[in-house]
């Protein structure tokens, strides 16, 4: 628990240091931390990275990933990135054929789901913190948000959980610590928003933190079902007491894709 705690304060402090320098120490680091969480899902289906199905889903996560703009200078600058993509799922596709089904259709399946998961959740942290106006601010109320729901979820499950929320994908989880989380994540919230005031409308806001929480909350046991499902108790070893990178970003590029598409961001 000390050592969880440790690299929990130290790790936050860190990435808020970076939040808040942005530019290209924090695209580069945002890159490097994407990188490192496609690591970890190839590593739980046991796929080497420099293989060629390991290169082939860096490829694929890095056109998701990368900003428009850091693709002007190149001879792909004039094709609307969600078309190359789909161009590329098209050469998969032929490659199972190509290959004979040595590359199957379901490890095509793989590599696009997760190049979607982790450099769309990603990209969407990039062009939130580079949002002239108040870029940084809402970062620092997604992440704060987030933050107050798991440990309120974590405290109230323990104190008062009696109903589990969904045992076959994360045993310890309960409807009591869903709800906490909820309301943890409103009275910081408010606390945040108070003196750094980012929507017009309070109707507005507490929808904003009743998306976030919950979406939270769900992207947190999309990893639980992963992890489940490929029979690994953390993403990797990264930070010690926490895991991976995915075991504490797994909310944070679950969310963010979900509030730019309700267009809480203007």
């Amino acid at each position: 628990m000390k050592q969880r705690l440790i690299t929990g304060i130290v790790g936050a402090l860190v990435f808020l240091i970076i939040t808040v320098l942005g530019g290209w120490v924090f695209n580069l680091a945002v890159a490097g931390v994407a990188s490192i969480a496609l690591h970890e899902l190839l590593k739980m289906k046991h796929i080497k990275t420099f293989s060629m199905m390991g290169c082939i889903s860096y490829v694929f996560m890095w056109v998701l990933l990368v900003p428009d703009a850091w693709l002007q200078p190149t001879f792909i600058s004039g094709i609307p990135k969600v078309e190359l993509f789909l161009m590329m799922i098209i050469f998969l596709l032929a490659l199972t054929v190509v290959t004979k089904n040595s590359f199957t259709f379901d490890e095509a399946g793989f590599v696009i789901l997760s190049s979607v998961y982790v450099g769309y959740g990603f990209y969407h942290l990039l062009i939130t913190r580079n949002i002239e106006e108040n870029g940084l601010v809402l970062v620092f109320l997604v992440l704060f948000i987030i933050w107050a729901t798991d440990t309120g979820a974590f405290f109230v499950g323990k104190q008062w959980g009696k109903y589990k929320l969904w045992p076959e994908i994360s045993p310890k989880k309960t409807v009591e610590g869903f709800l906490g989380g909820i309301v943890t994540a409103g009275v910081i919230g408010a606390v945040f928003h108070h003196f750094f005031p980012v929507f017009d409308s309070w109707y507005v806001f507490a929808l904003f933190i009743i998306v976030t929480a919950v979406s939270g909350q769900l992207g947190d046991l999309v990893e639980s079902a992963l992890k489940r499902h490929y029979a690994v108790k953390d993403s990797g070893k990264v930070l010690p007491g926490h895991g991976g990178i995915l075991d504490r970003f797994d909310s944070l590029i679950f969310v963010l894709p979900v509030l730019h598409f309700l267009q809480f961001f203007g």
